[in-house]
């Protein structure tokens, strides 16, 4: 699995991230968020982001 990004974190590429729970359980809530800009908060303290849809340019 990959490395989750935590909230406030640059995003490395636009996409959509799903939220992950502190030990890789999959939440179910998707963002997008474009490359650069910090990642929003999760809905609970220690998740966090992996992308699972990588934008086509």
């Amino acid at each position: 699995m990959a490395k989750s990004l935590k909230p406030g974190q640059a995003t490395p590429a636009s996409g959509q991230y799903e939220e992950i729970g502190p030990r890789g359980g999959r939440t179910g809530h998707e963002v997008t968020s474009t490359k650069g800009n910090p990642l929003p908060p999760t809905s609970k303290t220690g998740n966090g982001y992996v992308l699972v849809d990588k934008t086509k340019h």
